[in-house]
């Protein structure tokens, strides 16, 4: 058995399904949230990677790894974030952090 473009992009979009889930049905949890995130990104880049083999063209692999740097910086900030709300707040409850509401 061979693995197809559908099989990729079917994996793509339950990874993607599955990140948009858990963003609506966890709202409490920023850590959560986050990992939703950071899932979704994957998921495309899955998408990216799969298109790029099947077409032969490299710039979707390359397109990858921009958005794997931008998504290891955002990680490494929103923790940080989420470091010093801790310790301010005591809590990590998205709804109990309405001091960043303007």
């Amino acid at each position: 058995m061979t693995l197809t473009l559908g099989h990729y992009l079917s994996l793509g979009a339950i990874l993607f399904a599955m990140s948009v889930i858990g963003i609506f049905m966890n709202r409490k949890n920023l850590i959560v949230l986050l990992m939703a995130i950071e899932l979704m990104l994957l998921a495309v880049n899955l998408n990216f990677v799969a298109f790029s083999h099947y077409l032969g063209d490299m710039a979707g692999q390359v397109f990858v790894f921009f958005i794997l740097t931008v998504a290891a910086a955002e990680s490494a900030i929103g923790l940080a974030i989420l470091v010093v709300l801790f310790r301010n707040r005591e809590t990590i409850n998205v709804s109990e952090l309405d001091t960043l509401k303007g």
